[in-house]
């Protein structure tokens, strides 16, 4: 027993440690909304960050999932964290001194300002880094530390932002002769995001320091290749990911968009995210799940009940963002110059729905050790990204995008469970799977695309209502059978 309460404290812990800087973004966007009023500011802030995530997956080519797979089978497992933090080190500085070196190469190649280019080097170089020892935190099962630092920096990142945003203008106005003036910089708030990552970043290196002169620095060459073997696929994965969840912004910018409507996309694009929240949540309490039940008799049966209570609840909060979008865009997109790109809301929040339902479909190749089919969907969804957008940004712009993201983690979705079906077939529960997700459909594009409809509360609130009646009234068997076992 204690062995469960174990494992349940450290997935408390690491969850709250990866959900905790998400809802940190949510904080931030409404910042940055409000302290930058031209959109095109917005737009630069989303297409940096955009090239952070891409470099972030290329720096780090798969060596902290490699490190995880050699740390629990290698006896030596010394030699494995020396070789990690060896090839990462040499490599992180290879990618610092060449690409300070052609810094200025790349902002003319980007139009990117050659400061921003400098600031996110520094960024990639630090988190690049920091990636071994943050490993050997989670392999040596220290879940407090891990979290606390993962914590720690997106505080700092957002104390930092908050201060130079919001408090040191107001400062250097009321006391202009003072210290603070030496540091404020007029207009500089792009370059001010920037300098709180930064920051944040160096200071969880620094708190990671110790890991570096503890170790051997012995680097074991055959070792070395096999970690390298192991890791390449799982890069492309994650170029494949970071393809399918951030290189819109990119690809806008290339096909010349204006950055006042990429800012616009990507400040309105958070009000989506709602799904994401709960589904990280779900996903790292359904893994463990799924895994200690996989050798159970009524495995598949209980993936599919799980996965259609999935759908029941990811309906309701997709339904729920959907109605109440005009109102929660005062307070995650507090500013009406931006407002234009509300339409691409409800596309998103059902991407990152459909995103959630592949996670429960790809239960069948983690299960059957296959998991190099989910890079296999991972690239089609990215060939789907590259090519709708190619297709319909001339004559879209950013609305093309949010369909070329909701058509990518459809079909990774569809393709799942048409595989799933072959190699390890659950018994889904379709019938009731797709009313739920039809009437979600039909109740969003009723309360949302009709004009005449979309500011009526009363009517999409009573559509929220006859939503909950439907559940009600489908599973009404299993709602009186828990109630009947509660009462026991």
């Amino acid at each position: 027993m204690s062995l469960y309460k174990n494992l349940f404290k450290q997935t408390l812990i690491y969850g709250l440690a990866t959900v905790f800087p998400r809802i940190i973004s949510f904080i931030l966007n409404p910042l940055f909304v409000y302290y930058l009023p031209d959109k095109s500011k917005m737009g630069e802030v989303s297409v940096i960050f955009a090239y952070l995530v891409f470099f972030n997956v290329v720096l780090s080519y798969g060596m902290e999932t490699s490190f995880f797979r050699f740390y629990n089978s290698e006896d030596d497992k010394k030699k494995v964290i020396s070789t990690a933090t060896v090839s990462l080190f040499w490599s992180t500085l290879g990618f610092l001194g060449l690409a300070l070196l052609f810094r200025n190469t790349l902002a003319s190649w980007s139009s990117i300002n050659v400061q921003y280019i400098t600031y996110t080097i520094w960024i990639l170089t630090f988190d690049a880094l920091a990636i071994v020892p943050f490993s050997k935190l989670r392999a040596e099962r220290r879940p407090m530390k891990y979290a606390t630092i993962k914590m720690a920096n997106v505080t700092i990142n957002l104390l930092l932002n908050v201060f130079f945003l919001a408090f040191l203008p107001k400062l250097v106005t009321n006391n202009p002769n003072g210290f603070l003036s030496h540091i404020y910089i007029e207009n500089f708030q792009i370059g001010y995001i920037f300098i709180s990552n930064v920051v944040a970043s160096l200071f969880t290196l620094l708190m990671l320091i110790p890991n570096y002169l503890h170790i051997s620095w012995k680097f074991d060459v055959v070792l070395w290749k096999k970690m390298m073997n192991y890791g390449l696929p799982i890069l492309f994965a994650g170029i494949a990911f970071a393809i399918n969840e951030h290189f819109d912004k990119i690809l806008l910018d290339w096909m010349h968009v204006p950055m006042s409507d990429i800012g616009a996309y990507s400040a309105c694009y958070k009000i989506g995210m709602f799904m994401v929240l709960f589904r990280t949540a779900y996903t790292l309490g359904i893994e463990p799940f799924f895994f200690s039940h996989a050798s159970n008799e009524n495995a598949q049966q209980t993936y599919a009940t799980i996965t259609k209570y999935f759908v029941i609840f990811g309906s309701f909060i997709t339904l729920f963002v959907i109605v109440f979008a005009d109102l929660l865009k005062h307070v995650l997109v507090p500013n009406a110059n931006y407002w234009d790109a509300m339409k691409v809301v409800p596309l998103i929040v059902f991407a990152n729905f459909f995103l959630g339902i592949y996670t429960n479909l790809s239960v069948w190749y983690k299960l059957i050790d296959k998991t190099k089919i989910g890079a296999y969907i991972s690239l089609v969804g990215a060939a789907v990204t590259l090519i709708l957008n190619y297709f319909l940004i001339p004559t879209m712009s950013y609305y093309g995008s949010a369909i070329a993201t909701i058509a990518a983690y459809g079909s990774m979705m569809v393709i799942s469970y048409k595989l799933g079906q072959k190699s390890y077939p659950i018994p889904y529960d379709f019938n009731k799977i797709f009313s739920y997700l039809g009437l979600t459909i039909v109740f969003s594009v009723v309360s949302f695309y009709i004009p005449v409809l979309r500011n009526n509360y009363f009517l999409k609130i009573g559509l929220l209502v006859v939503f909950l009646y439907f559940i009600y009234y489908s599973e009404k068997e299993t709602l009186v059978r828990i109630i009947k076992r509660k009462t026991k």
